[in-house]
């Protein structure tokens, strides 16, 4: 998944700095290599962990189920080195150009501007990651002399796992640096020589401030982030030009001006202005994570009456510190051994000899893989290239239109996050407070149903456009039994993930940790891993991960000054005094994703929401299990939807098929989509049936 990321991101990479850094001070490759080799050396400790974590979750799952001797410290050390790996990741993630950002305004406009709103982007985020940073060496310290410990079984002192914390800020810190310095440097050797100042002062003076939280007089701030702060305003002037460093300076305080007027404004307006400047930071470039995180950080330093700071590193450790969440690198994980090992290349295969000569039979092998791999997968993005490196290829040199394979294959793409197991779902879940594996289940029957959907589009686009659709080869039944040998590894990890899952063996953030090691046996079965290349796959999962924790990370502070203000409570009010049908309400909720869908990936427009859309839609009386399953339809519609459409850049990098052609192609199957959201919400039984069978 991570290198579908990068392959997306290196094609919409700017050219490099007109401004090209000398080779003296930060500008130096010395510096940059330097920082590339200590990231590079926090990847490996990453993935380490990750591999660790990885095998004690199944170690305890074999402990339990197969001896009754369940451990007391698995779901502990576990969480604590998901802490670990995510913020270590932090780094890694900035350096590979991982951390999801909206490209509408940065796609067009000119190399230069491009540089400019990049670099402005990244001072904004080393400002957060610089402030955060701070806030939470202030709470480790705290942690530390007052001796607070775990209230789990180990009453481990919680000061010892917040320290990874605080270095993966502080790394974070050195790559945000480093992605400065190699996109700009000031001619004049004085002012290379003013920013290493710039930021020892600012060292030394926290130093000298220390813990205390002194206000300086006359304004809402503390001594410590006023250094951080102006230190790093004066940096962006010196280093990246005026213009950079006069629209940082605008942009913090044109905003932290709005938010201490709205102290006096109604909270719909309040709300207005908050989601505003949010939705300003993503339309410049701004990553995600990071914009909602600065929006929450100026939200707790000038939209509340009291200043919150504080709560930077409260929700930095509490939104991560989550066994459920450790799910979310195991399935990655998972997912990408799978490719890996081949074996998704023949189980495409198999699927093309089952189907031989029915009509459009290439088409349903596409639907059947799309729905196989996205049951072990969880990642769309994952089956999309996936898919877009086995199956269109097939399609087209078979004589299928492109318009059909790479609109199929977008499709075919969003099974990855409806058909459990999900990362969308476990991100909904922990956020929301509704069982996963009630999720789950809950997905299994829309998603079987959406890809039986799908292969009927399939079937009726062949008597429509004939040519587009051509006759397949006839295969004689041995060749089909054959063909079954190939994937009975495949059959047997999925049978292995999802029993373990559905029997109570494994729990959802078990399951994916049975799954990955069961992959890497796989692999280590077909002879196609070694060190180097499982070093390769930790890497890119722990890439991955730190992308999408960044952002929960982000949503998390941002979501606490939204609840703080009681915003949602207003926003249910004045919803529910509308006195609208629910109907409508949904409507109205499902264009509102559509329209975000457009411009932001799926993941943060979900986290982005939910303290909105959430409360409206219980208020209601509709369920959480129905909207969660009906919001992730909606997520999936935005992954194949321009201008943003992530899955569809994926495919068009690696086909070269104009975008056009596979936005044409992928637009009935959106319609369908939608309607089949409509047919949800007048038969929502299709999505509550199965889970109130098994419960």
């Amino acid at each position: 998944m991570a290198d579908v990321l990068d392959g997306h991101l290196s094609e919409t990479a700017p050219s490099m700095a007109t401004n090209k850094p000398k080779d003296t001070g930060l500008a130096g490759g010395w510096f940059i290599d330097g920082i590339d080799t200590i990231t590079k050396g926090a990847g490996l400790l990453a993935s380490i962990t990750l591999f660790f974590m990885t095998c004690i979750v199944v170690y305890e799952v074999v402990m339990r189920s197969g001896f009754n001797m369940p451990t007391t410290w698995v779901s502990e050390i576990s969480v604590y080195a998901f802490v670990a790996l995510v913020f270590l990741g932090l780094a890694v993630g900035q350096r590979e150009g991982a951390h999801i950002q909206v490209e509408v305004l940065i796609d067009n406009v000119s190399p230069p501007r491009r540089q400019q709103l990049e670099l402005i982007g990244t001072w904004l985020g080393l400002l957060f990651a610089a402030v955060t940073g701070w806030e939470m060496y202030c709470f480790t310290v705290s942690e530390y002399i007052n001796g607070t410990r775990d209230w789990g079984l180990l009453a481990t002192p919680q000061w010892i796992p917040e320290i990874p914390v605080i270095i993966g800020y502080v790394l974070f810190c050195t790559a945000l640096l480093r992605d400065i310095c190699k996109k700009s440097a000031p001619e004049s050797r004085v002012l290379q020589a003013a920013l290493p100042l710039i930021l020892l002062t600012i060292l030394v003076a926290l130093a000298y401030i220390g813990r205390t939280d002194i206000r300086v007089a006359g304004t809402r701030m503390d001594w410590a982030t006023l250094v951080i702060m102006g230190g790093l305003m004066l940096g962006a002037f010196v280093w990246s030009g005026w213009r950079v460093g006069l629209a940082v300076l605008l942009i913090v305080g044109i905003i932290g001006g709005l938010f201490y007027l709205s102290l006096s404004m109604s909270l719909l307006v309040t709300g207005l202005i908050l989601v505003g400047a949010m939705m300003f930071l993503l339309f410049i470039g701004v990553p995600v994570g990071v914009t909602m995180g600065l929006i929450g950080l100026l939200g707790l330093l000038f939209m509340i009456r009291q200043p919150q700071l504080p709560m930077l590193s409260d929700r930095s450790w509490t939104s991560i510190n989550s066994f459920t969440l450790t799910a979310v690198p195991t399935f990655v994980l998972m997912g990408s051994l799978l490719v890996h090992s081949g074996v998704t290349v023949k189980l495409f295969d198999m699927l093309v000899v089952w189907f031989g000569r029915t009509r459009g039979g290439l088409g349903h092998a596409t639907v059947g893989a799309s729905a196989v791999f996205a049951a072990v997968s969880g990642s769309s993005l994952a089956t999309a290239a996936t898919l877009g490196r086995v199956a269109a290829p097939e399609m087209t040199a078979r004589g299928y239109s492109n318009r059909l394979t790479y609109g199929l294959v977008a499709a075919g793409a969003t099974l990855g996050i409806l058909i459990p197991p999900s990362i969308a779902m476990i991100i909904y879940g922990n956020t929301v407070g509704v069982p996963i594996t009630v999720l789950f289940v809950a997905g299994i029957v829309p998603g079987l149903l959406l890809a039986a959907l799908f292969a009927v589009t399939v079937l009726v686009w062949s008597y429509i456009s004939p040519s587009s659709v051509p006759v397949g080869e006839r295969y004689p039944f041995s060749a089909k039994l054959k063909s079954l040998v190939g994937v009975l590894p495949f059959l047997a990890l999925i049978t292995a993930v999802l029993g373990s899952l559905y029997f109570g063996i494994a729990t959802p953030t078990e399951a994916g940790a049975v799954g990955a090691i069961a992959a890497l046996v796989l692999c280590i079965q077909q002879g196609k891993m070694n060190l180097q290349q499982l070093y390769k796959v930790l890497y890119d999962t722990v890439t991955v991960t730190s992308f999408i924790m960044l952002i929960v990370i982000g949503a998390s502070i941002f979501g606490w000054v939204f609840d703080f203000l009681r915003l949602p409570r207003e926003m249910v009010s004045v919803v529910t005094g509308w006195n609208l049908a629910p109907w409508m309400v949904v409507v109205m909720i499902a264009i509102f994703y559509l329209i975000l869908g457009m411009f932001i990936e799926s993941i943060s427009m979900m986290l982005m929401t939910l303290s909105v859309t959430f409360p409206i839609i219980v208020a209601l009386g509709l369920d959480p299990i129905w909207f969660g399953i009906v919001l992730v339809i909606l997520v999936e519609i935005g992954l194949v939807t321009p201008p943003v459409g992530i899955v569809l850049f994926i495919l068009r990098g690696m086909s070269g098929v104009p975008l056009r052609d596979i936005v044409i192609g992928v637009t009935p199957f959106i319609l369908l989509m939608l309607a089949f959201i409509a047919l949800l919400y007048v038969f929502p039984e299709i999505v509550l049936w199965l889970p109130s069978r098994i419960s």
